[in-house]
């Protein structure tokens, strides 16, 4: 099993991360830390072979645990973030992590970067030395993420929809989200349908006097 920490200071962000990790084959989730701090210690008295590190953290950025851990530990580290600066990646990149994700994405996107690394691992374990075909196949093409969300939606937005499906785990209406976080009610549609559409979601109608059928949204646990 390869053993990963995951470093985020958002509580849930966290567990929704842990649970895409250990959903994936041959990955489980050694540890949780939410301050620099606790992810060096985590990476010192655990020896995770993978880290997934957030920038944004209370207590020290995580460019600067990602030095530390360079400097100090043998271990890789894929960057999880919602900074989207060209500084922030332009470090991640010097720093030598192996990927970049930035918030939010779905389960597949960081599936496919696990199954990336793991496959790598498994070909530099097989190799006594390493030719240049070898190197090339390594350093070769990674696996790129898709387009996070449909033309006409935002981050920032689906953030806000997808807290709210969180504080009402028993579902919501298109216009109880919309009330809940002051988004128009086409606009909080639009957003519940794609979170279904990528399997984020689920949907169910709730039957009422007269009329249609209500659709009612809700989170799919662990996603």
């Amino acid at each position: 099993m390869i053993r990963v920490l995951v470093v985020d200071d958002d509580f849930m962000v966290a567990k929704v991360h842990s649970g895409y990790v250990a959903r994936t084959g041959g990955f489980e989730v050694v540890g949780v830390a939410h301050t620099g701090g606790d992810a060096l210690r985590l990476v010192r008295e655990l020896k995770p072979d993978l880290v997934l590190l957030d920038v944004y953290l209370p207590d020290v950025n995580g460019l600067e645990v990602l030095k530390s851990l360079r400097a100090n530990e043998d271990v890789d580290v894929i960057v999880i973030t919602a900074a989207t600066d060209v500084d922030t990646v332009r470090s991640a990149m010097r720093g030598g992590v192996l990927h970049y994700l930035i918030k939010p994405f779905d389960y597949p996107a960081l599936r496919d970067q696990l199954a990336h690394f793991a496959s790598l691992r498994e070909k530099l374990h097989r190799l006594d030395s390493a030719g240049q075909a070898d190197v090339d196949q390594v350093f070769g093409a990674r696996p790129t993420s898709k387009p996070l969300l449909p033309k006409g939606l935002t981050p920032e937005t689906a953030r806000l929809v997808e807290n709210a499906l969180r504080a009402h785990p028993e579902g919501q209406s298109a216009s109880e989200c919309a009330s809940s976080t002051g988004v128009a009610r086409v606009s909080a549609r639009r957003y519940l349908e794609h979170f279904v559409s990528v399997g984020r979601a689920e949907v169910r109608l709730r039957y009422g006097g007269t009329g249609r059928p209500e659709r009612i949204y809700a989170l799919v646990p662990g996603a």
